[in-house]
């Protein structure tokens, strides 16, 4: 099943698909905007664009796992965009995802304005890599999916 990851972030939103057989998560690119609706009609668009059958939002949680005010807007953004979808949205736990991806970068020497722009991509592509393995690991367990 191809499935399409979001990082949602406050001026940046990184997005990464997998392939078909859920090997390989790859980085498709950033959407630089703030504004909700706009976001969520082009993480719509990406998703018949890639034909995607599953979208899993990033949801960062706290260390201690309670929700604050980013893991809150992150279950807005995963709710209203599921409203829009025929498709399972799913939350997935996201924490460290950001730091894993600076980590990534400093060492393949990406820094500047180019690790800027590409931060957002690789942690989805992070976020869809842990879910890939979580789905290889529970072959019988569905995730849950967000309801509208």
């Amino acid at each position: 099943m191809k499935i399409m990851a979001v990082d949602l972030g406050d001026a940046r939103t990184g997005l990464a698909v997998c392939d078909r057989t859920e090997f390989l998560a790859s980085p498709i690119g950033v959407l630089h905007d703030r504004v909700m609706e706009s976001i969520l009609n082009k993480v719509a668009i990406a998703t018949t664009e890639y034909d995607v059958q599953m979208v899993v939002v990033g949801h960062p949680l706290n260390m201690n796992g309670t929700a604050g005010e980013r893991a809150q807007k992150c279950e807005e953004f995963a709710r209203q965009l599921q409203a829009r979808l025929a498709i399972p949205v799913v939350l997935w736990d996201e924490r460290s995802t950001t730091v894993s991806a600076h980590s990534i970068l400093s060492e393949n020497a990406v820094y500047g304005k180019k690790r800027k722009d590409t931060v957002d991509e690789v942690a989805a592509a992070l976020i869809l890599e842990s879910f890939m393995a979580w789905r290889r690991n529970h072959p019988t367990e569905a995730a849950p999916s967000v309801q509208p």
